[in-house]
C-alpha cells in the first residue's frame, strides 16, 4: 500500500468518527467597527502616584439648593448640594440661577458669585452671558477648591438625591440642567489641551450583569437614578463577548462617556470669565450677615460644601471620595471598573478611585486626610488586573 493510499483511509476513517456537528472552533467577533482596539496599559507602579487628595461631595437628600433668600438687604439665590454630580449638572444649574439672580435685581446687573468652583465658575459665567457684570469672591480659587479634586467624568445622577426624598417636580428640573449642560459640554471639544473629550470605558465582571445593573455594588443608600432620561443623547453601552477582549474577566462592558480634564477646564473657564470683563477678589465669608459688606444687592452662593458651615445646613451630607493620581500617559485614554476599583485615564492625570463599600462609600465621613494605604493597594489591584491580561496589549516604545 502506497503513501497516498494509507492518507486516504485515514482520512476516511477519521470522518467516519466525526461528529454530525462540529463544534465551532472560531471565537466570537465583534464588527470591525465595534472592535476592541490594542490598550496601552497603564503603569501601575506605587512611585508614579504624584498626589492622593480627598474631595467631599455636597450630598442633599431633596436635589441640590436653588431657592432664593433674603439676607439683611440682600437677595440670595442659592447654588449648592449637587453631591457627585457638581460638574456634570453646572451649566445646567448656573442657567436657572442666572436667570433667578437677573429677576431677583429687577434691572440691577450687578452681581456677586461667592465660591469659584465648578458652581461658582459656570454660574458667573452664564449671568455674563444674560448681560450682568459679575463679581467672584472666594476663600480659594482652583487648583486648591474641593472640585478641582473631582473624578472629572460626566455623571449627572451620581448622588445627587434620594428617591424618597427628592423634591416634587426635581426629575424635571434635573433633566433640565443635565440636558443645558450636555450641549454646553460639546462646545469644549476639541479646544487646545483636550479640556473636554469623549473617551472609553470597560467595566469588568465575574459574573453577567443583571439587566440594568449599575456598577458599583449595592446601593444600600436609595439613591435617585435619572440617567433613563437623557437615553437620546446617551451612547448605549454594549457588551463585549468573552474572546473580543484583552481583560481577564469572562465578561466586559464598554461604553462612551466625557472626561473633564479638571485642571485644564478650570484654567479655561476661569480665563473665560476675565476676558469677558470678570472681577475676581479673594474674601472669606463666617456667616450669612457678612454678604452685606459686599455692594452687590444679589449674590449667588455657590459655596459647595462650604455651605454646610456657612449656612448652617445640615441637611448637606458629606460623601469623600479619595483619588490617587498617576502620572499622566499620553496615549492612555481609557476608563476601568472592575471590583472596587474606578480607573479614569485624564490629560491631567490617572485617576485611582476605590469604593470599598459600593455606593456608600465616603457616606456620612467628613475625613478629608488622605489615606496612602488605601492610595496603594488601589494601585497594586490594578497592577494585579494587567499581569493576568491573556491577550497581548499595546506597548509603549
Amino acid at each position: 500500500m502506497n503513501r497516498r493510499h494509507l492518507l486516504q483511509l485515514g482520512a476516511l476513517s477519521l470522518a467516519g468518527c466525526a461528529p454530525k456537528k462540529p463544534l465551532a472552533l472560531n471565537p466570537p467577533v465583534l464588527p470591525l467597527y465595534d472592535a476592541v482596539p490594542q490598550l496601552i496599559p497603564i503603569r501601575a507602579h506605587e512611585d508614579r502616584i504624584f498626589r492622593i487628595t480627598v474631595c467631599l461631595r455636597p450630598f442633599r437628600a431633596a436635589g441640590p439648593r436653588l431657592d432664593v433668600e433674603k439676607v439683611g438687604d440682600k437677595t440670595v439665590v442659592h447654588n449648592y448640594g449637587h453631591g457627585g454630580s457638581g460638574w456634570s449638572l453646572s451649566w445646567g444649574s448656573g442657567a436657572i440661577v442666572a436667570k433667578k439672580a437677573l429677576e431677583a435685581g429687577a434691572g440691577d446687573t450687578n452681581i456677586a458669585v461667592v465660591g469659584s468652583g465648578a458652581l461658582g465658575l459656570t454660574a458667573a459665567i452664564m449671568l455674563q452671558r444674560a448681560g450682568a457684570r459679575v463679581t467672584i469672591y472666594a476663600k480659594e480659587w482652583p487648583p486648591d477648591v474641593r472640585s478641582s479634586r473631582a473624578t472629572g467624568s460626566w455623571t449627572p445622577d451620581s448622588r445627587v438625591a434620594l428617591t424618597a426624598d427628592a423634591a416634587p417636580r426635581f426629575a424635571d428640573t434635573w433633566e433640565q440642567m443635565a440636558r443645558t449642560s450636555f450641549s454646553m459640554y460639546q462646545s469644549y471639544l476639541g479646544m487646545a489641551g483636550n479640556p473636554i473629550e469623549w473617551t472609553d470605558r470597560y467595566q469588568l465582571f465575574d459574573e453577567p450583569r443583571v439587566p440594568g445593573q449599575r456598577r458599583g455594588g449595592e446601593d444600600s443608600i436609595g439613591f435617585a437614578r435619572y440617567q433613563s432620561r437623557l437615553d437620546d443623547i446617551t451612547p448605549k453601552a454594549i457588551d463585549l463577548p468573552p474572546g473580543t477582549h484583552p481583560f481577564p474577566t469572562k465578561f466586559a462592558r464598554r461604553s462612551t462617556s466625557m472626561t473633564f480634564n479638571v485642571a485644564g477646564f478650570s484654567r479655561q473657564l476661569m480665563t473665560d470669565f476675565l476676558l469677558a470683563g470678570g472681577r475676581a477678589e479673594t474674601r472669606e465669608f463666617h456667616v450669612p450677615q457678612d454678604l452685606n459688606g459686599l455692594p452687590q444687592k444679589v449674590v449667588v452662593n455657590a459655596t459647595g460644601y462650604g455651605a454646610r458651615a456657612l449656612w448652617k445646613d445640615e441637611s448637606v451630607i458629606p460623601v469623600r471620595g479619595q483619588i490617587a493620581w498617576l502620572i499622566p500617559q499620553p496615549d492612555v485614554n481609557y476608563g476601568l471598573g472592575f471590583g472596587n476599583l474606578n480607573i479614569l485615564a485624564r490629560r491631567d492625570g490617572i485617576v485611582v478611585q476605590s469604593s470599598e463599600q459600593g455606593e456608600a462609600s465616603g457616606w456620612k465621613d467628613d475625613n478629608e486626610t488622605p489615606d496612602r494605604g488605601e492610595a496603594v493597594r488601589g494601585v497594586q489591584a490594578l497592577a494585579a488586573m494587567y499581569a493576568k491580561m491573556t491577550t497581548p496589549v499595546k506597548r509603549t516604545a
